[in-house]
């Protein structure tokens, strides 16, 4: 957690719910052992910004719950600071249930009516705004309710001194393609960071290439496109791009908020493009082994070499075999 009275670093804001999935990778149906985790794209991105080493908080409202009080627990036992989490006694915690198969894992989400979603345009003062370097959001929150979506049009709107970071994250249960895409592209366009994954931008503006998602969003200093298993792409005055090294997927969900942190924390350290994508897809990969949405780091060495190794023994890594880690790193 933060140092008292230090700053965050990076303040993440958007639900986090109480996740339940198959304690190994089978159906809902078959499992017979499940696992009880926190669960939510912005506090995601802050568990594993922490690990890191950054100081970062999250800010929500949750339900006054027994699964509200474990999310914070949890969050907080992570090195989150959770000091502007909201706990609402009008409203539940949400659930959600990740059911992973052959074809890919679907999520099942009871949120409607959480606590989360009834954030609006008044929820934190601008001081607490003001503090962090980065304020990291997504394209969920602003699906969840009016209020939400007023909240994170003030974000981006105001007079900030924190860039904002923006993913993405079209979420098709939430709200169908016709009202999301012309709405999430309005967004975005406000954001000095953007995250996006080419499939999703192909579902939501029709677009075919990294190249043609930066025409259409214009606006922010780096749209950063991650291609699935290929590559990822930092467009800004220039173009890099990083291939993305071969995993053994064991469950997918999770992957892009770990990318989108490790990515963040080569901003906030200063590197350079190639290692900024280099960071995002470590964490990703790392992320791919497990079926929960956080796990502990790659050993710290091995991350070391594989940030200054050269772009064929970039190409020819592999995290098939797991990826070596040390509790607490």
């Amino acid at each position: 957690m933060a140092e008292s009275g230090s700053d965050p670093e990076v303040l993440c804001l958007g639900e986090t719910m109480s996740l339940v999935a198959p304690a190994v990778p089978v159906s809902l149906e078959q499992a017979r052992t499940f696992t009880l985790s926190a669960g939510g794209a912005e506090s995601n991105v802050a568990i594993h910004l922490a690990a890191l080493g950054h100081r970062v908080g999250w800010a929500s409202r949750v339900g006054d719950d027994p699964l509200g009080r474990r999310m914070l627990a949890v969050i907080a036992a992570a090195g989150v600071d959770t000091g502007l989490v909201e706990v609402r006694p009008d409203a539940p915690t949400g659930v959600y249930f990740k059911d992973p198969g052959p074809g890919g894992t679907k999520v099942y989400y009871y949120r409607a009516g959480s606590a989360a979603s009834t954030m609006d345009e008044n929820f934190l003062a601008d001081e607490r705004l003001d503090a962090p370097r980065l304020l990291h959001i997504s394209g969920i929150t602003p699906a969840l309710s009016d209020g939400c979506d007023r909240l994170v049009r003030r974000l981006l709107t105001r007079e900030r001194r924190a860039r904002i970071t923006f993913d993405v994250n079209y979420r098709p249960a939430l709200w169908p393609v016709e009202q999301a895409g012309p709405r999430l592209r309005e967004l975005a366009q406000l954001a000095d960071v953007v995250f996006v994954g080419l499939d999703e931008a192909a579902t939501l503006w029709g677009v075919e290439t990294a190249e043609d998602v930066r025409k259409l969003l214009d606006e922010p200093d780096v749209v950063v496109v991650k291609d699935g298993a290929d590559a990822a792409y930092a467009l800004s005055t220039e173009t890099v791009v990083v291939p993305a090294p071969t995993v053994e997927v064991v469950e997918p969900v999770g992957a892009g908020d770990a990318f989108a942190a490790g990515y963040l924390s080569g901003v906030l350290r200063g590197e350079d493009g190639i290692r900024c994508l280099r960071l995002g897809h470590i964490l990703a990969a790392h992320s791919l082994l497990s079926t929960e949405d956080h796990m502990p780091l790659p050993d710290r060495g091995a991350v070391a070499e594989w940030l200054g190794c050269d772009e064929e023994q970039w190409r020819n890594l592999s995290f098939g075999g797991g990826v070596a880690s040390k509790e607490g790193e």
